[in-house]
């Protein structure tokens, strides 16, 4: 029996990746190559080298790894960061395959009998289908990865439901109560006093509805495209005796009703608005604010590099999503009449956000499996592991932006008091 496949394909991934790849190798055969020490990469069949040849790069290895045809052993945080390292300090990079790379990799495949035709994608995998941000599209896009389950979400997220990059006081600071100054943080920018209307668009699972309703006495519309989340945020309403405060709509930001808010917010909803409408959102969230009345806008950023985040991400997570450096949003929203007042980064806050989540992930797993299934839970571990590597490397941001719609003669009422934002978050 032979024993090289690992040592074939190291040698072939050497080439093709300018280096010796930063992982080490065992293949379906037993063989193994590659730097001791380093993470180990397992493939379980030849399956998983006919996905890298139908769909080389960064969507095949994820296809492999989420259906199990492909495995990391121990943890998956550090072979990702490995790969990431050799990429940044040792100028590896993704190969762009010539004719001559294609027919070797071919000729690799033949002789170690994993030619084949195309495997199916995993079922976890979205499919879009219409015109882009459509919208029958985004409901089905919203969908695929909101209406997962509000049990995957509430075995996930921590009491306050909170979907979103929490607020780290300190180094005791545990994932609801960085979830709770988040939301005491955004209450305190947009300076809710009791009455207030507040418009919470993309409102998920309610936290920043329930929490503005009953901690700032808030009269708030919430607005989500998801059904799922609609019931359980009316439920939820009904629940905590706030019926006669909140009204939750289940409708596409482009049909939103009315207008004269004294407060607007989205939280990490923008994203998903695309590049070709963002112009029109910025628009409608000047339309739909009082004049002197305020916007936080929290929004993850990115370079012109992979701004939907990514062939994963893309693929499995979601679709159609487009982000932009924070600089572009300013313009987008200051060409809307916004005036932007504030910005703050939060891009260390989401590391550690997205590591709480995927240490519950583990802990929890055999029961995200069960409620889930093991493919959506794969999709899930790459997801997490992966997301908090980009906050923590920077290639992915995220920030708050409060901005004010000037009214008559440019005024725009009091400047934000920033001093006292953030006194006492430590404590809610």
């Amino acid at each position: 029996m032979t024993t090289a496949a690992a040592h074939t394909l190291t040698a072939l991934a050497t080439d093709l990746l300018g280096g010796p790849p930063p992982v080490r190798l065992r293949a379906w055969d037993g063989s193994e190559a590659g730097p001791p020490g380093a993470p180990v990469v397992v493939l379980r069949s030849r399956r998983a080298l006919r996905r890298l040849l139908w769909q080389p790069g960064e969507l095949g290895l994820a296809q492999a790894y989420v259906t199990g045809d492909l495995d990391v052993e121990g943890e998956l945080t550090a072979a990702l960061r490995a790969v990431w390292s050799a990429a940044r300090e040792h100028g590896l990079h993704p190969p762009r395959l010539t004719a001559a790379d294609r027919a070797r990799a071919l000729a690799t495949a033949v002789r170690l009998g994993a030619v084949g035709p195309p495997p199916p994608a995993p079922a976890a995998q979205a499919r879009p289908r219409g015109r882009l941000h459509s919208r029958s599209r985004d409901r089905a896009v919203i969908s695929h990865h909101y209406d997962l389950s509000n049990d995957f979400y509430a075995l996930l997220l921590d009491e306050t439901m909170a979907y979103s990059c929490g607020y780290w006081t300190g180094e005791h600071t545990t994932p609801v109560d960085a979830q709770r100054a988040k939301l005491e943080l955004i209450c305190r920018k947009l300076a809710l006093v009791p009455g207030a209307r507040l418009l919470d668009i993309g409102c998920g699972w309610g936290s920043l509805t329930l929490y503005a309703a009953e901690h700032h006495k808030a009269q708030v519309t919430a607005v989500t495209l998801s059904r799922e989340q609609a019931e359980y945020v009316r439920g939820r309403v009904r629940d905590r005796g706030l019926s006669d405060r909140v009204d939750v709509l289940c409708r596409d930001w482009r049909d939103i009703d009315g207008a004269g808010y004294e407060a607007v917010a989205t939280v990490e909803m923008g994203e998903h608005v695309g590049e070709a409408l963002y112009p029109a959102f910025a628009d409608a969230l000047h339309h739909l604010v009082r004049p002197c009345g305020r916007v936080l806008v929290q929004q993850m950023s990115r370079g012109r590099t992979a701004p939907g985040g990514g062939p994963f991400i893309e693929a499995f997570i979601a679709p159609d999503m487009h982000m932009r450096p924070l600089g572009e949003t300013v313009t987008l929203l200051e060409r809307a009449g916004l005036e932007v007042r504030h910005t703050e980064s939060l891009r260390e806050h989401y590391a550690r956000t997205i590591n709480a989540w995927h240490r519950t992930l583990e802990d929890r797993w055999e029961r995200f499996v069960e409620l889930a299934g093991e493919q959506t839970a794969r999709v899930w571990r790459l997801y997490l592991a992966g997301g908090a590597l980009a906050f923590e490397e920077r290639r992915m941001g995220v920030d708050q932006i409060l901005a004010v719609r000037p009214g008559p003669s440019g005024v725009c009422g009091p400047a934000p008091a920033t001093g006292g934002w953030y006194d006492g978050l430590e404590r809610r």
